[in-house]
């Protein structure tokens, strides 16, 4: 199952509206119907709150199980009482320190962002930035991470999310596409391109 069917699934499981989970997320109605249908996905604090609304984790949402009261649980699910205390939550800082692709830069996120950047078979269709500051000027971008599929990407955002809500301080990118850049141009690095070729010339 995509994101979209996952969150109409739990959302009509909780019982909840799309005009009231809107209400609760500070958004329009209209923007729920797009997600569900697939087309689009919320920003990083949009997904928070989602999972915190829908008591579900972000994995969850992204994930392509279709057994979602496995995953999902029941909304209200108290221990036994012969059950452990559980262990304190961690507390989240609201930041988290990112390692770019190629590992230049360290970048301390409040938030991150994707966007589409091309459409070429051999280019990468994605990029993710990371929001370390805001100003008068606008908003101080890095570029973490190029993303071969909306699904990587979108994937890559959910497990950032789920970090900071854990409470970690730090995120290795986990599904970021291998690329090789060169002048004015990114394309991506097949596994055939990787693999030893006797005889092969190699490009410099």
């Amino acid at each position: 199952m995509s994101f979209g069917e996952n969150l109409r699934t739990v959302r009509k499981e909780r019982n909840i509206s799309q005009e009231e989970l809107a209400e609760q997320l500070h958004v329009s109605r209209q923007a729920i119907s797009r997600w569900e249908q697939g087309n689009g996905y919320p920003e990083m604090e949009k997904m928070i709150t989602l999972s915190r609304i829908l008591k579900v984790s972000l994995d969850y949402l992204v994930s392509d199980q279709s057994d979602s009261q496995e995953q999902a649980g029941p909304a209200s699910e108290s221990p036994s009482p012969a059950s452990p205390a559980p262990a304190p939550a961690a507390v989240s800082t609201g930041k988290i320190m990112i390692r770019s692709h190629d590992g230049k830069q360290l970048v301390n996120c409040y938030k991150v962002m994707s966007m589409r950047v091309s459409s070429h078979p051999d280019a990468p269709h994605f990029a993710l930035f990371g929001v370390d500051s805001s100003s008068f000027w606008g908003e101080n971008r890095t570029m973490l991470g190029w993303y071969a599929h909306e699904a990587d990407v979108q994937k890559e955002t959910a497990a950032i999310s789920q970090a900071m809500l854990d409470g970690k301080t730090s995120y290795e990118l986990q599904y970021a596409a291998k690329v090789k850049e060169s002048f004015l141009r990114v394309s991506l690095v097949r596994e055939e391109d990787t693999a030893p070729e006797k005889g092969r010339d190699t490009d410099i």
